[in-house]
């Protein structure tokens, strides 16, 4: 996992392989805020983004996953929300196996998350090898988000 500032992108770039470079420069450049929800192509099936508006939820309520095919580069545009986090090893009961059909798997719960706090403006890259609980609420207020995931086929890292 790598969390970051999109404001210091540039400084970054030069770090990360050529196909998040190609996500993050998605984030840095499109005009986030007007994009119609949904999915947008930017490498067919390779590299592409999915743009959501929801409310967030108690983490109680959240599942915990992962993903085999992809990597997520998942971006706040506006809102705030928390992700627990913990490494896969640590997922021990499958609660929803949709690795075959939506490359997502769901775990019950998962022991030793690391709560995430994501605010505008920041991003959280989630590789195979880390379990994600994304969409959770600050505290006991739920609140409005505005995201972006970027889905990068790990054979093309």
């Amino acid at each position: 996992m790598l969390v970051g500032y999109i404001s210091n992108i540039k400084q970054e770039m030069p770090l990360y392989p050529a196909a998040l470079q190609t996500g993050l420069n998605f984030l840095g450049k499109a005009d986030l805020a007007n994009l119609a929800l949904g999915r947008h192509e930017i490498e067919q099936d390779r590299i592409y983004a999915s743009i959501a508006e929801y409310e967030t939820e108690p983490k109680n309520k959240r599942r915990p996953e992962a993903h085999k095919k992809y990597i997520d580069i998942q971006y706040v545009c506006s809102g705030a929300e928390m992700i627990g986090v913990a490494p896969l090893e640590q997922a021990r009961e499958v609660d929803e196996d949709c690795l075959a059909e939506r490359d997502v798997i769901f775990y019950r719960q998962i022991p030793d998350e690391t709560d995430l706090t994501l605010l505008p403006g920041m991003f959280a890259i989630f590789f195979p090898w880390d379990v994600h609980r994304p969409n959770c609420s600050l505290g006991d207020k739920t609140g409005r988000v505005r995201k972006v995931v970027v889905k990068i086929a790990v054979d093309a890292i």
